[in-house]
């Protein structure tokens, strides 16, 4: 029995985290949510051009919303074609479409195609910029303000490694059919071929995004993404001292985090866990189960000692709105809760006749669950 349990205890057993030469950095589950390794991951440095993740969403939530077209014509400005630093080499007074310049934004980390877009869409870049940080604050993104559509150095512009993570999640979430291009290695404009700066893309077959960026203040920054065996991964490394060093690090928490954790589905999102007595309805159950599906990112080796538990509301009365929450989902791990989530009606119950809803009402005064 001994060994057993040693053998048992081996099997949940984690290094620490590797040691990552860089200011901050994070990984997180896409699905989940969950923060599997971090530092200073809430603590506010510049992004550079990690900004242009949150441009090129914008971009994508507009196309989403149908306010624009991918075969959009825009107008490239003087101030676009101006704008310094890695550029896609757009011309003053020509017309580009919105698609070209969506890929030269997250391929080429073009800050005149940010420019121009932003103005396309909001008519200024400051005013894109209020609308980016409508955006960040609707995400949860508290610790990050945008003062441009590029990255380049501003005071007061600035975001965390968590806030970046989340951005990273919303994208891939709710816009898989952009979430390609964050893949592509190249992309030719204007006769002119650049690479894809993530270096992953080339070393990893399981990395397919996100972004680069680099200034003098922020150092080489890098968002990534890799899915392994069903699992996707983020993760977020800024303030590294090079190109090679924020591929390495990246590289280095991703396969730690891949290793060491494993996420387990655990309901779905049609799936019915429980029935619950309706009193005073035209039917006298429900059932009760999940708006979303249910995941769980856990170290590996722990799966058999997770527990779920129901709570369900002691009374529940008519009318049922599908929907609403009657209770709650948690999921422990060795006592300490890893997950609650809200236990929702699958179904709408109406209410029921006049006598029934008398008759119901006395029995739950005398049962003791009303007063």
């Amino acid at each position: 029995m001994l060994a057993a349990n040693s053998l048992q205890a081996a099997t949940t057993l984690i290094p620490s985290a590797p040691q990552v030469s860089a200011t901050a950095y994070l990984v997180m589950d896409s699905d989940t949510g969950k923060v599997v390794l971090s530092d200073k991951a809430d603590e506010r440095f510049a992004p550079a051009s990690l900004t242009k993740m949150m441009t090129s969403y914008i971009v994508e939530y507009e196309l989403g919303k149908g306010n624009i077209g991918k075969d959009d014509l825009v107008l490239v400005s003087e101030k676009a074609w101006r704008t310094p630093g890695s550029r896609m080499f757009i011309k003053e007074g020509t017309q580009v479409k919105l698609d070209d310049l969506l890929k030269g934004i997250i391929i080429q980390s073009g800050n005149d195609a940010s420019v121009a877009v932003a103005e396309h869409i909001a008519g200024s870049e400051s005013a894109f910029a209020d609308l980016m940080n409508q955006h960040a604050k609707l995400l949860g993104m508290n610790n990050s303000h945008f003062n441009n559509a590029t990255g380049l150095p501003s005071e007061g512009h600035f975001s965390t490694a968590e806030d970046l993570a989340i951005l990273a999640k919303t994208i891939i979430q709710r816009f898989p059919e952009h979430y390609g291009i964050y893949s592509e290695k190249y992309f030719t404009y204007n006769n002119i071929r650049q690479p894809n700066r993530n270096k992953l893309l080339w070393r990893d077959h399981t990395v397919d995004g996100m972004k680069t960026g680099h200034t003098e203040e922020a150092g080489y920054c890098l968002v990534a993404s890799a899915k392994r065996d069903g699992m996707r991964l983020i993760s977020v490394v800024m303030g590294t001292n090079s190109e090679e060093a924020r591929a390495q690090e990246s590289q280095k928490i991703l396969a730690y985090a891949f290793r060491y954790f494993r996420t387990h589905k655990l309901y779905g999102s049609d799936e019915i866990l429980n029935t619950a007595k309706v009193w005073g309805g035209l039917q006298d159950e429900v059932s009760l189960g999940l708006n979303e599906a249910l995941a769980v990112t856990i170290p590996r080796g722990q799966a058999d000692q997770l527990e779920a538990t129901l709570d369900i509301d002691k009374v529940i009365k008519a009318p049922v709105v599908k929907g609403q929450e009657y209770g709650k989902v948690r999921v422990t791990l060795n006592g300490e809760e890893v997950a609650s989530v809200p236990l929702v009606a699958m179904q709408d119950v109406a209410e029921g006749g006049l006598l029934k809803k008398i008759w119901h009402t006395i029995m739950l005064f005398f049962i003791g669950l009303i007063s």
